[in-house]
């Protein structure tokens, strides 16, 4: 890991970001990092502990001075997002994360940085560290597998924060107050079918999809980006009605909370048409490239003969239901809000597609801020599907949080950010899911906001951090701590 990351200003800060990216911290893997925050605390001689599900908690008597204040519950999530690009050879499970500075940005080399919440852990620990930050007693929840299942935020139990106040330091805009955030839902499509033998005279192609940006499911679902699925899915659709296409495998996408940059599928394509589908199907893409140009240029579907035509395909009557059900299912925005200007009321991205052995998977992420909206979005996703015969769950449901503008705490930060910066803030909902609304059902009593650095391109290999934005970041948190109302 580059020195120079750790002689950025602030120190406190990026030495700590340092600190947790040599830790690995995959998702539902959190076994490392969760030892060692528990050994961060424990050697700085603060009461330190893990609950029933994991997540790690450490408590900070207030500074000198500040003993009268209400108690502060700092929060973020220790797990990150695991995404890399296809030539970087990497092991999130043994390596930490390889960074270096870009100009005012720092990135990582070939894999998504872990800004995305390690910016906000790295700020509490280096609260926690101080010695010459005045702040009021301090209560830091590191919640586990945020990225994946809200499963710490979700299994928290209800007796067990202290504090009045929680910041949430999850936010990836540094001009934006987060007062609100969308819930979401899984909708995950099963089906089986029996595979039939390849016929004779047939070719085999794989066709790769490339070269995507990616991206936050939520916060960037807006952006008009490319979804490798739905891509793929055009291709196979048209090729299928053109050619009688049939495949033999399908992997696209990884993560549900990723907008999905490649797909690979396996198909074969009777040998009589082997010029014609190569020629035509490039008309396709290219009619796809420039719907994308502005927004994805770098692009590409590669067409590539196999040496191995595959034994088995997807029987055509199957075929022809998966790739019909596939462009019927929505994808990307479904509404605005019509209460916040600019904000994506309900979305979803069709994140993963496996499709080989006679066994098919659809996975999508449903997001909405409006609990009736969001099921309705599933219900829609559900119908597509079962359509072509699929057995459909809705499982794994989280709430929005539930915006307060009359916030006491909001009402702290605003003069705060405009006496520090000499402009008001985006008060804002987002459409990403933050754990507020999940924490908030056990502890509803609790004044909970929202901020962060500016992150861009998270859950994607183009995260990065703005070093400048980080600064004003940790500035505005030092100067919040310091002026948390007194007890009531």
């Amino acid at each position: 890991m580059s020195q120079e990351i750790r002689n950025l200003e602030p120190q406190a800060l990026w030495n700590k970001f340092a600190d947790l990216n040599a830790v690995p911290r995959p998702s539902k893997k959190e076994d490392r990092v969760i030892a060692f925050m528990k050994d961060f605390g424990s050697k700085l001689g603060l009461e330190t502990f893990e609950d029933e599900i994991r997540n790690v908690i450490i408590r900070k008597p207030a500074t000198a001075g500040m003993e009268n204040r209400k108690m502060v519950t700092l929060q973020g999530h220790l797990d990150m997002v695991h995404q890399k690009n296809n030539d970087t050879v990497f092991d999130f499970d043994t390596q930490g994360i390889d960074m270096y500075v870009d100009g005012d940005w720092v990135r990582a080399k070939g894999t998504t940085l872990g800004a995305d919440n390690g910016l906000g852990v790295a700020a509490i620990m280096a609260i926690l560290e101080s010695t010459d930050i005045p702040h009021p007693a301090i209560e830091a929840l590191f919640t586990i597998d945020e990225e994946t299942g809200m499963t710490g935020a979700f299994h928290l139990e209800a007796d067990i924060l202290q504090g009045e106040i929680l910041l949430n330091l999850d936010t990836e805009e540094d001009n934006e107050i987060g007062i609100g955030c969308a819930g979401g839902i899984d909708v995950t499509a099963i089906a089986e079918y029996d595979e039939e033998p390849t016929s004779e005279g047939s070719v085999g192609y794989t066709i790769t999809v490339k070269g995507l940006k990616g991206g936050h499911s939520g916060m960037d679902i807006h952006r008009g980006l490319g979804n490798a699925n739905k891509i793929m899915n055009r291709i196979l659709f048209d090729a299928f009605d053109d050619f009688g296409l049939q495949i033999a495998t399908i992997k696209g996408g990884s993560l549900r909370n990723a907008i999905p940059r490649e797909s690979v599928a396996e198909v074969i394509i009777a040998s009589v048409y082997d010029e014609a589908f190569v020629f035509d199907m490039q008309q396709v893409v290219n009619e796809v490239k420039n719907e994308l140009k502005t927004m994805e240029p770098n692009l590409e579907v590669v067409f590539e003969k196999m040496k191995k035509t595959p034994k088995s395909v997807m029987p055509s009557m199957a075929q022809h239901y998966f790739v019909r059900s596939m462009y019927a299912a929505h994808n990307g925005v479904y509404s605005m809000s019509a209460d916040f200007d600019n904000l994506v009321e309900t979305s979803n991205n069709i994140a993963i597609v496996t499709v080989g052995e006679g066994k098919l998977e659809v996975k999508c992420l449903t997001r909405s801020s409006v609990e009736t909206a969001k099921y309705d979005l599933g219900m829609s996703l559900q119908s597509a599907f079962e359509l072509m015969g699929c057995e459909v769950e809705v499982g794994g449901a989280y709430p929005g949080w539930t915006p307060n503008p009359e916030s006491a705490i909001l009402a702290v930060l605003l003069p705060i950010y405009e006496r520090l910066h000499d402009d008001k803030p985006n008060v804002a909902a987002c459409h990403a899911g933050l754990e507020c609304g999940i924490l908030g059902v056990n502890y509803p009593d609790m004044d909970m906001i929202s901020f962060g650095p500016t992150i861009l391109g998270a859950h994607s290999p183009d995260e990065r951090a703005s070093i400048s934005s980080s600064q004003k970041f940790w500035k505005f948190l030092v100067a919040v701590l310091a002026e948390i109302p007194v007890k009531k």
